[in-house]
């Protein structure tokens, strides 16, 4: 894609399990960054890539469970 032209290359995925030499792909990727939510725990991958960049799904979370106890609507979420 940089080779077309693009100024910035970046991925994003919703729950990065990145084990084995995933890490070290990344950071010899093209990449300019990657975006993952926290559903799992990656303290210690975000110290050996600077391109990881996680984002927490906890507020949409308890604003699901609070809709959900309150009966009202989680599509709303996403519209």
């Amino acid at each position: 894609m940089k080779k077309a032209g693009a100024g910035i290359v970046a991925a994003a995925c919703s729950h990065a399990v990145l084990s084995g030499p995933a890490i070290q792909r990344i950071n010899e990727s093209a990449l300019d960054e990657i975006i993952v939510t926290n559903t799992i725990a990656l303290d210690s991958k975000q110290k050996e890539c600077k391109k990881l960049t996680v984002l927490s799904v906890g507020p949409l979370l308890a604003d699901a469970m609070t809709r959900t106890h309150e009966e009202t609507s989680l599509s709303s979420l996403f519209v």
